[in-house]
């Protein structure tokens, strides 16, 4: 392993845990701070630190637009599925269909139309 990886691994858990901790509080701070791109965040830093591409760090940032908006169906599907009385794991396989489903129509969208540069 090189220093850089264990590096990008120890700020990456580091910050999903400092989310997650906040995330328990009650208020909307929880809610704040789960909703940041942090992933994205870390993600289209690290290529930028290993790459220094600014034109390939815009494009992923656009890509990674599309499938947060096919992905938000995560949300109300998980809640109204809890709100109904779902266990809670068939409440989460159910987000996760509805993410991936909306995902994937992004997918067919952006496969064919000129949205995608």
């Amino acid at each position: 392993m090189t220093l850089q990886f264990l590096l990008k691994t120890a700020i990456t858990v580091m910050l999903v845990l400092i989310a997650s901790g906040l995330a328990r509080r009650p208020g909307l701070l929880g809610a704040l701070v789960a909703s940041l791109p942090v992933t994205s965040l870390l993600v289209l830093g690290w290529l930028y630190a290993e790459t220094g591409d600014a034109q390939r760090v815009a494009n992923l940032a656009m890509e990674i637009f599309w499938f947060v908006l096919g992905g938000l169906l995560f949300f109300p599907a998980l809640s109204l599925a809890l709100k109904a009385g779902w266990p809670v794991w068939l409440g989460f396989l159910l987000a996760a269909l509805a993410a991936f489903a909306g995902m994937s129509a992004v997918q067919f969208l952006l496969t064919h139309s000129k949205v995608h540069g």
